[in-house]
């Protein structure tokens, strides 16, 4: 594979510069109030710029929202390779992504409107970028090769159920918070959807 060009380097450094001004921005001044002109400025590029790299406010979240999903994903890898349960490294990396959520709690609403946009084109793209339920399916795929997953479902449907749910708590959560951390919520959550799923 050939290395980079200078100019493809410049490019990604220049990206790069731009999505952790806009991440910072967003954590100071909130997402809504943060503008893409704020952005580009903070960013010291014009505002065409910022929509040569990000065509809208919300993909800057959606590369946010990837690395913890990359993050994730590599952990659960590790853990099962490992030779830890399924079930196990579920918990681990549930708790996990509810910590990195509940830290940034004002990116959650933002992001999980992405996930349910009514625009087709744009919440496919925000679907393939957080891949949740590849992660979790990734875990369950074990359980279900030993029988121990119910059969009447498909691996995708389970795993998708699971990560829809994890989005609609952790949006309510964030929208209205409990008494409860977001990682407390989400525990008592996965216990409740396993019990769904595991065979009796």
């Amino acid at each position: 594979m050939d290395a980079p060009s200078l100019r493809e380097r410049q490019k990604e450094k220049r990206r790069t510069r731009i999505y952790h001004v806009a991440i910072d921005l967003f954590k100071q001044s909130g997402f809504q109030a943060t503008t893409a002109t704020d952005i580009a400025k903070a960013s010291n590029v014009s505002r065409g710029t910022f929509f040569n790299y990000y065509p809208y406010k919300e993909a800057v979240l959606l590369d946010y929202g990837a690395q913890i999903m990359a993050r994730l994903r590599e952990l659960a890898e590790t853990r099962l390779a490992q030779g830890h349960a399924p079930r196990s490294v579920l918990e681990e990396v549930w708790d996990k992504l509810a910590e990195e959520s509940g830290q940034e709690r004002g990116l959650i609403p933002p992001l999980a409107y992405e996930v349910m946009n009514p625009s087709p084109e744009r919440a496919r793209t925000a679907y393939q970028a957080l891949p949740l339920s590849r992660v979790i399916e990734l875990i369950l795929r074990p359980m279900q090769q030993a029988g121990q997953l119910r059969s009447d479902l498909s691996l995708q449907r389970m795993s998708n159920l699971i990560a829809d749910t994890y989005l609609i708590i952790a949006l309510r959560w964030s929208a209205y918070g409990t008494d409860r951390s977001l990682s407390e919520e989400m525990r008592l959550t996965l216990g409740f959807l396993m019990e769904g799923v595991v065979k009796r």
